[in-house]
């Protein structure tokens, strides 16, 4: 006997009829599924007695790459209804497809992917041909609505037609020889009894070629290796890497097309009523929840409003030719009757993709009411990565596996809390719901020492618990692994580097932040931007430093860190180039190189002569950034370095009226960089005789910005205002009160400074209230009409 092979959509009612209907007809001696030839001896775990929706979960790790794949089955997917019936049938049945591990699968987070984006041509010409918006509307058109009988036979038309005008990839030619291996081995082994093989329709012309051909191997040239037993060898991971499947539980909301998925059909609760009890029963379904959902929302629907979305619904199914309600007869029939708006965009269920922001309420509840909330669990006996095992263990071990009501206050300074924090920040990273921090340290040298947690939601915990199993067999080993893959994968570039470092001081150091402080040290040589650079050396220098909880004060791990980092953002930072205006974490990073050559020496492969150098050629770079060189000045005059020497350039007072040429917003955005670095420059609290900030040099920057800004036009003034108020922004209270009391001094005016710092309004408001008023004054005075009466 010859193979019968049944091309399928993946999660499609109409096809998973049709697999169970020729499995009870043809009774095969072996059925054969798409889904991983890793999980064959495994196969009674998929049968335990599982709540559907569940999902086999395939991982793996080596030194180059790591993925993750759902293989994703719920009670109408053919693959579960060819595994259930093909056993209770007494065949053999077996998964044939490579494992998710393999290179075929590269950049695939999803086995039953649809291949839709590769036979788009084909599907938008049919759609066309049957008047319909989308490839789900087409689909239901052809298959889901129509009578059972030819089914088969449209099936094979309708794949022929769309994979004639597609080419498949290198990954589907991999995985559809190896498919047809197995179809051959099957074939010799079955001796005159049938053989069903149940595939994506996508694969099945070409599973049905190769298989036609005798050829032990594909269109690629790769040939498969038997086995002693007769059947083709599954591939085993490369040495060294680390590959596992293990079923986690899944839910509607992963699998509807709305929220995401890639595969199959979408709205996926409509469709299980499908499967249940048939479209007028799903169509009649729907029509009641959403109005059920509507009225939980207190949007209004009436009786009347229910009648006419049902007699519109069976209106399109007749003007559309269905014999039975297709999905998007009731949905357009809901839309009609219940939305009464303009809307903005095309209704969802015309195309794919998620549900846009903003979508009008009915729509919102059409949507969730078809996608359902049901959510899979699994048989009490299925087996589980060691990770979950272990994290119960550390829970009840340390008294965290409350109820849902249960609240954490901890003590950081307290070693039992400090590692129930641990655990806690460990399950966090891993994306574990079921405990939330409401309060605690946010970085490296926040002066708390306390936090709390609070109880969440755990739906979902139970898979994500799986998942997380792909990064190591305990719960500190995959808290570092996924803490060094979310740097490693460029999560560093969107400032997430600073973020990850604190992460793994919350999640405890020694061997669990070791490996990331080795991944941070070569990142931050790479990384390109200052802002989230300058963070990861302030976090990192602010824990070598001070740290007194976390066990990280004056350690050798983040020396690296700390040296990569300084190292990068000098020769960033002299490489800058032109932009107006302030950017103040470039700003903010200037200030962790400052305090790392000031306060960290030792651990840098530069010397406090170089970086002095480095902010001498900064500040007199006129190519450079205005507020960068402002604090490159400061900087310099920080490490005892005054740029320029005793001439010109290196005297505040005369800089100043330099930059003070370009304009008052020049000098505003100059004197930002400057006061991010040294404010003693005005304040003079540093004293002194080294020219770095005496109360000589303090009076005479005071009085030369006075005088500047005084002798500034009143458009002028309003123009560089804003700027020279961000600048002083650095002062604290304190400071800002010392200037206003030495400019009350200047002009011999005796009361408060505070009386010039408080005003009854904006001073921005204020000067440009002034600006207006001459502005009118000049006005009235062109025409002669100012004078007095």
């Amino acid at each position: 006997m010859s193979a019968v092979f049944l091309g399928v959509r993946h999660h499609s009612p109409a096809c998973a009829r049709l697999v169970e209907r020729t499995v009870a007809e043809l009774r095969p001696a072996q059925v054969l599924i798409e889904g991983p030839a890793e999980m064959n001896g495994r196969l009674d775990e998929l049968l335990l007695g599982h709540e559907l929706p569940v999902a086999v979960f395939s991982h793996y790790r080596d030194g180059e790459r790591s993925a993750t794949s759902w293989a994703p089955l719920c009670d109408y997917s053919p693959e579960w209804v060819a595994l259930r019936a093909g056993r209770a049938a007494g065949a053999q049945v077996r998964f044939i497809d490579l494992p998710a591990w393999h290179p075929a699968f590269a950049e695939r987070t999803n086995r039953y992917a649809d291949a839709e984006a590769r036979y788009a041509e084909a599907t938008e010409r049919l759609c066309r041909r049957f008047a319909v918006d989308s490839s789900d509307a087409l689909w239901d058109r052809l298959f889901e609505v129509e009578p059972d009988g030819g089914l088969a036979e449209r099936l094979d038309a309708y794949f022929a037609l769309v994979r004639g005008d597609a080419e498949a990839d290198a990954g589907d030619r991999a995985r559809e020889s190896y498919m047809a291996a197995w179809v051959r081995a099957a074939v010799e082994a079955a001796g005159d009894r049938p053989v069903l093989v149940v595939t994506g329709g996508f694969h099945q012309p070409a599973l049905r070629a190769l298989t036609a051909s005798g050829a032990r191997d594909g269109t690629d040239g790769a040939g498969w290796e038997r086995g002693a037993d007769g059947w083709p060898v599954v591939p085993a991971p490369p040495d060294g890497a680390m590959a596992g499947s293990f079923l986690v539980p899944y839910s509607f909301r992963k699998l509807d097309a709305f929220a995401g998925y890639q595969s199959g059909m979408p709205s996926p609760g409509y469709y299980q009523q499908v499967w249940e009890a048939g479209p007028e029963a799903a169509a009649d379904g729907l029509l009641r929840v959403v109005v059920e959902r509507l009225r939980a929302r207190k949007y209004p629907v009436s009786t009347s409003d229910l009648i006419a979305a049902r007699s519109l619904a069976e209106g399109l199914t007749a003007l559309r030719g269905h014999p039975s309600p297709a999905r998007i007869d009731v949905l357009d029939g809901l839309a009609g009757a219940l939305i009464t708006d303009d809307l903005d965009r095309p209704l969802p269920w015309t195309g794919r993709g998620t549900l846009a922001a903003g979508a009008h309420p009915a729509v919102v509840e059409m949507v969730a009411a078809c996608g359902g909330d049901r959510t899979g669990r699994l048989h009490p006996q299925t087996p589980a990565p060691p990770l979950v095992h272990d994290v119960a263990a550390q829970l009840a071990g340390l008294a965290l596996d409350g109820g849902p009501e249960a609240t954490y206050r901890l003590d950081l300074t307290d070693a039992t809390d400090l590692e129930r924090s641990r655990v806690l920040h460990r399950l966090r990273v891993l994306g574990v719901p079921g405990q939330v921090r409401t309060a605690g340290p946010t970085h490296g040298v926040d002066p708390v020492f306390t936090e709390r947690w609070e109880a969440r939601s755990v739906l979902g915990r139970e898979a994500a618990l799986v998942e997380a199993g792909a990064y190591g067999a305990t719960l500190a080993e995959a808290a570092a692994v996924a803490l060094t893959e979310r740097t490693r994968s460029g999560t560093a570039e969107a400032d997430g580097a600073a973020e990850a470092l604190f992460d793994a001081v919350l999640c405890g150091t020694g061997g669990l932040s070791e490996q990331l402080l080795e991944e941070l040290s070569s990142c931050v040589r790479e990384l390109q931007v200052t802002g989230p650079l300058g963070e990861i050396l302030a976090t990192a220098l602010g824990l070598w430093r001070h740290d007194r909880v976390f066990g990280m004060a004056r350690g050798p791990l983040l020396a690296a860190v700390i040296d990569g980092a300084t190292e990068q953002l000098l020769w960033l930072l002299e490489g800058a180039r032109g932009s107006s205006g302030v950017d103040f974490p470039r700003l903010r990073a200037v200030v962790a190189v400052r305090d790392a050559v000031l306060h960290a020496p030792e651990l840098l492969s530069v010397t406090h002569e170089v970086a002095a150098g480095i902010a001498r050629r900064i500040a007199e770079d006129p190519q450079a950034p205005i507020d960068v060189r402002g604090a490159a000045f400061g900087l310099a005059r920080s490490l005892g370095r005054v740029p320029g020497g005793p001439g010109a350039s290196g005297d505040p007072a005369r800089v100043v009226r330099t930059v003070a040429r370009a304009g008052a917003d020049a000098l505003g955005d100059w004197l930002a960089g400057l006061f991010a670095l040294a404010r003693d420059e005005v304040t003079g609290a540093a004293g002194g005789d080294d020219g770095c900030g005496t109360d000589d040099a303090a009076e005479s920057l005071i009085d030369v910005l006075d005088g500047l800004v005084s002798a500034l036009s009143d458009e002028e003034f309003l123009s560089g205002l804003p700027a020279l108020r961000q600048a002083f922004t650095f002062f604290p209270p304190r400071e800002r009160d010392r200037i206003a009391a030495r400019l009350l001094e200047r002009r011999g005016v005796r009361g408060s400074s505070r009386s010039l710092l408080r005003t009854t309004a904006d001073p921005l408001l204020i000067a440009r209230a002034r600006a207006l008023e001459e502005s009118v004054s000049r006005l009235l005075a062109r025409y002669e009409l100012d004078a007095a009466p």
